[in-house]
């Protein structure tokens, strides 16, 4: 249905020549009314798109000079794949960003999803006016469990050049969060569960403008309830939702919320600009500027935990934010799928999540396609769940090769071994587990623990306790060891503390590869 503004009157009824006289008199010296010209003429307010109160707008692309569609279709492996979106003449650089996004969405579905048999990627016009430009991705999955449909929609910046994702139509995270709690709000009066939603980029990555300007957010189907129920959405009033949106969201709500006719880009840009796409809120860093480990004094120590996350790793949260402690989980595959709603809240309170593998082979008895599948998997779904992809992978048992570390290089991860074991799998005693990791814990190093164990679990608030007292920092590997590179292997930070070289720290000398579960 196509909502429109208030139509004009369409003449004006005559009147007699003194009552005219007198009407001029009145208003010679009157200044024009709002909508009126100086030189007297009403001007007509502006043609709203179409649209439901609930939904996006959407921009009729007979309104559009310039449109063409990129399409494609092909097979990735088993799974069929069609892909097509708006391409708008000058808006080159949002062209190939949604290149990349889509491919990226189609390479983790069928990376991830198991039991993926189909995906649709169909993009289109949600606003198309001034300098800005926004596409909604609507993505139907099919695989063994039934079909899905999900939503997400990114904006342009034609002045800049710049692809933004949605949260970027907000003015920074306090403002995410403001957002956060009213969309629970109103979510909670529709009965939502929204214990598992957290204000991170990878949950609120669709949000838009409704014919009046409201606020539109939505998630996907199956992440906030079953999938059977639908789309989810929130709708906050444009008052409410106009002190949270930047410049940005400014711009596109105006180029949301009315027709350009025969609409072009002005602005028309080959490249973004250096430093255009700016912070994304919603998308914390693994590592924080709050905290220099490189000073000895910070005395930075790294927590990690694998194979998880578990039933109980939510207590463990509980633990560590009592400390302000941070950690780093390397996560495995079928418990990401448990429990998604942990992996969310880890990524939203600031520690680290990284790949552990699929399945938890030894990755050296696999050839390079074994290993990438079991890699690739795990990366895919922390994205799908977070909008983060890892940067860190722990190799089960510690055990690399060549292979390895070649296809962690290609996915962009660095190898994370450890100097501390605390043989948590093996001794399942909580006070065992703390004395071991307080024992080992030294500047720069990095303690490995399972919180799959109920007996880890039981020792983190002690290990939390004393490493406090002995004034530790705890951050996440990406803290403790600064940039990175892809395919190394790091046991520690001590090159980072003291400028020394000290590959093949580990406590036990062989990598770690006798110390895991």
């Amino acid at each position: 249905m196509t909502l429109r503004g208030r139509a004009l009157p369409g003449g004006r009824t005559a009147v007699g020549a003194a009552a005219a006289a007198v009407f001029l008199l009145a208003t010679a010296c009157s200044p024009p009314s709002e909508g009126e010209h100086a030189g007297g003429s009403e001007e007509a307010p502006a043609e709203k798109p179409s649209g439901e109160p609930d939904e996006l707008t959407a921009v009729d692309p007979e309104t559009v000079a310039d449109l063409d569609e990129e399409h494609s279709e092909e097979k990735r492996g088993d799974v069929s794949v069609e892909i097509s979106y708006p391409v708008v003449g000058g808006a080159g650089p949002f062209a190939d960003e949604l290149g990349g996004i889509t491919d990226r969405a189609a390479e983790e579905f069928a990376d991830a999803v198991p039991g993926a048999e189909s995906l649709t990627v169909t993009g289109a016009l949600t606003a198309a006016g001034g300098d800005v430009l926004g596409v909604r991705l609507e993505q139907k999955e099919k695989d063994s469990d039934g079909t899905r449909t999900g939503h997400s929609t990114y904006w342009y910046d034609a002045a800049t050049g710049a692809t933004a994702y949605s949260t970027q139509l907000l003015a920074g995270d306090e403002e995410l969060g403001e957002l956060h709690e009213r969309v629970t709000e109103l979510l909670a009066e529709q009965d939502v569960d929204t214990a598992g939603l957290y204000p991170i980029a990878g949950m609120y990555d669709s949000i838009g403008f409704n014919p009046d300007g409201d606020l539109v957010v939505e998630f996907d189907e199956g992440q906030l309830a079953p999938a059977g129920d639908g789309r989810v959405h929130a709708v906050v009033p444009r008052k409410e939702a106009e002190p949270l949106l930047s410049d940005l969201g400014e711009r596109a709500r105006a180029a949301a919320t009315a027709v350009t006719p025969d609409f072009t880009l002005e602005k028309k840009a080959s490249a973004p600009k250096d430093g255009a796409a700016g912070e994304v809120p919603g998308r914390p860093s693994p590592a924080s500027s709050d905290v220099d480990c490189s000073d000895p004094e910070a005395k930075c120590i790294a927590l990690t935990f694998d194979d998880g996350p578990g039933g109980r790793t939510p207590e463990l949260l509980d633990e560590l934010d009592e400390y302000g402690a941070k950690a780093t989980f390397f996560l495995t595959g079928e418990p990401i799928r448990e429990h998604p709603e942990t992996v969310r809240r880890e990524y939203a309170e600031g520690h680290e999540v990284a790949n552990h593998t699929e399945s938890h082979p030894d990755l050296t008895t696999l050839g390079k396609g074994g290993v990438r599948e079991e890699l690739a998997s795990v990366s895919g779904l922390i994205d799908r769940e977070t909008g983060y992809r890892p940067e860190l992978m722990r190799p089960p048992y510690g055990a690399t090769d060549d292979t390895v570390a070649g296809v962690s290089r290609d996915l962009g991860m660095a190898e994370i071994i450890w100097s501390v074991d605390t043989n948590d799998w093996k001794d399942r005693n909580s006070s065992v587990v703390a004395d071991r990791a307080v024992k080992g814990a030294e500047p720069g190093a990095i303690i490995l623990m399972h919180d799959i164990h109920d007996t880890t679990v039981d020792a983190v608030p002690e290990i939390l306790k004393r490493l406090d007292e002995k004034g530790f920092t705890m951050v996440t590997v990406s803290q403790l060891l600064g940039e990175t590179e892809p395919g190394e292997k790091y046991f520690d930070g001590e090159e980072v503390i003291t400028g020394k070289d000290e590959e093949d720290s580990s406590e036990n000398g062989d990598g770690g590869k006798s110390g895991e579960e």
